[in-house]
């Protein structure tokens, strides 16, 4: 649905502006409410087309908050300003990552479930950008801070990422190494990756390592699925995969047909 590259950071800027989040669309749940997931759309895009293929899918029983980007200037773009939940850059696996932009998008995500009664199973899931957003998540869930230090406060029990990459993938080790709460909290975290090796815009290797780089720092519970031919957006079988993931995964009472 949009397309993205690895994430850079703010280039010498001493202070970041404040964002302004788009409108946040909501699917009800047509059950029994037993689950929320936070589901953020790649670069350009917004909520509202994440919404409306979200509630097509069986899951009677989550309910989907699809948020909207900040529109900000974007270094992919040369400038010119885009719906994005950080900054982009360059495709490169040294690019550094803006770490302020992800962690005012990770607080956000947690504000919004902040609100959801306390025996509702709690996610995150995204495409693209959004998956980046959503594994940056997970590694803030895990670590139990966000990058600045600060405490993330929820209590995650699915991650979902298609066609993305993990930011500050070089510092995971160090956030759960030595520290058994945070190894715990990586070892049941379930996690479900899904990359199509014809993607042209983050290419298949980028979700390869990201996979790789997760299950080597303590985070067990991961899934990856690759898919012959897909290029840079969802195909029905993919979609089919993570509704059967999520059932499994979060006890779901069952999907309606």
């Amino acid at each position: 649905m949009s397309f993205t590259g690895p994430s850079v950071g703010p280039g010498g800027r001493t202070a970041r502006r404040a964002l302004e989040f788009g409108r946040t669309y909501v699917v009800r749940p047509k059950g029994r409410h037993q689950a929320t997931i936070v589901w953020l759309h790649g670069l350009g895009d917004n909520g509202s087309s994440w919404s409306q293929l979200l509630e097509t899918l069986p899951l009677p029983n989550i309910k989907w908050i699809c948020p909207t980007a900040p529109t900000q200037p974007i270094s992919i773009f040369g400038g010119f300003p885009s719906t994005a939940w950080f900054n982009v850059g360059e495709l490169s696996e040294d690019a550094p990552d803006d770490i302020e932009g992800l962690d005012a998008v990770a607080a956000h995500v947690a504000n919004l479930l902040a609100a959801e009664p306390a025996d509702i199973k709690l996610g995150v899931g995204g495409f693209s950008m959004g998956a980046a957003t959503s594994l940056y998540s997970a590694t803030c869930f895990a670590h139990g801070k966000y990058g600045n230090g600060n405490t993330y406060p929820a209590n995650l029990s699915s991650v979902v990422g298609l066609s993305g990459w993990l930011p500050c993938s070089k510092t995971l080790k160090s956030k759960i190494e030595g520290n058994n709460e945070a190894a715990g909290r990586a070892e049941s975290l379930p996690i479900l990756l899904c990359h199509g090796k014809g993607d042209d815009v983050v290419p298949y290797k980028f979700g390869e390592k990201s996979s790789r780089a997760l299950t080597s720092n303590g985070f067990k519970d991961m899934t990856f699925k690759s898919y012959n031919g897909l290029g840079h957006y969802t195909i029905p079988e993919e979609m089919e995969e993570v509704c059967a993931w999520l059932t499994s995964k979060l006890g779901l009472n069952g999907r309606s047909t």
